[in-house]
């Protein structure tokens, strides 16, 4: 099987972020970090939920669950939706529908 062999007038360098985008994608990154963040992004995969159902799902505290969320809405990996005085989370969208089963599918080879 041939080994893929990049073009050679590609630099290292022509792929390489600037400093500022390196450091906000390590941030990213390492919000993936967390099994807690992993479990609730998991269990948002295909459901709409309000914290309680997080927490009971998972065995957390409501608390923990919602500090944990608050860290993953300031990513946008959850966005929440008001209905009437309570909050539904979901995923932010499907770049992390993506991000997470394309994670499990680079695990499973």
């Amino acid at each position: 099987m041939p080994v893929f062999q990049p073009p050679e007038t590609v630099k290292p360098q022509a792929h390489l972020p600037n400093q500022d985008l390196t450091l906000e994608l390590a941030d990213f990154y390492k919000v993936f970090g967390d099994c807690s963040r992993l479990k609730i992004l998991f269990t948002l995969l295909d459901n709409e939920l309000y914290v309680n159902e997080i927490a009971e799902a998972l065995g957390m505290s409501q608390s923990a669950v919602s500090h944990q969320l608050r860290i993953l809405r300031q990513h946008k990996l959850v966005k929440v939706r008001k209905n009437g005085k309570t909050s539904v989370y979901s995923l932010g969208d499907d770049h992390v529908y993506r991000i997470l089963t394309q994670g499990l599918e680079h695990l499973s080879h």
